[in-house]
């Protein structure tokens, strides 16, 4: 009675803490992490980024809830990828944050229903070199913390100009 005591307090504690990596079940040593979506302020407004502080794009090639940037897109436009739910810093929605499932099977994080990408060109945090780049067929935006696409200098979030 006391090892099952014991047994269940011992799972009971193990990788519960949210944002937390944890095993999987099959007890192999791959881990999972929250991604954490924030925002910064720039010469565009506030913006949201992730990893390190790392700009997020949106762009107008995708279609509601689905990915179009593979391939030769998506190594110059790394889609942010998660293995958990992705967790909203401060003035960020966690009601518009979500994943899409990408042709690879892997989840991809979005925000208000548009998958969101980091830009290889960005050296870092507060880098936004891929604001308003036409690339591969359409073009890329900066996310506005409302989820609308940031198309202007000074940070006006509004739809991009039709033909984009």
């Amino acid at each position: 009675m006391a090892m099952a005591l014991l047994l269940l307090v011992a799972a009971c504690g193990s990788g519960s803490r949210p944002g937390a990596s944890s095993s999987t079940a099959t007890g192999s040593s791959a881990s999972s992490s929250r991604v954490l979506i924030g925002t910064a302020r720039g010469p565009h407004g506030t913006y949201l980024t992730g990893a390190s502080g790392r700009a997020l794009y949106r762009w107008v090639g995708d279609s509601d809830q689905a990915s179009n940037c593979s391939g030769d897109c998506a190594a110059t436009w790394p889609p942010v990828i998660a293995t958990a739910r992705p967790a909203p810093a401060s003035g960020v929605s966690a009601a518009g944050l979500s994943t899409i499932l990408r042709s690879d099977g892997s989840e991809q994080v979005s925000y208000h229903g548009h998958p969101l990408y980091y830009y290889t060109a960005d050296a870092g945090p507060r880098t936004t070199r891929g604001e308003g780049r036409d690339s591969f067929g359409a073009r890329w935006w900066l996310v506005a913390p409302s989820g609308a696409a940031i198309t202007t200098k000074g940070g006006s979030a509004t739809p991009p100009p039709v033909g984009y």
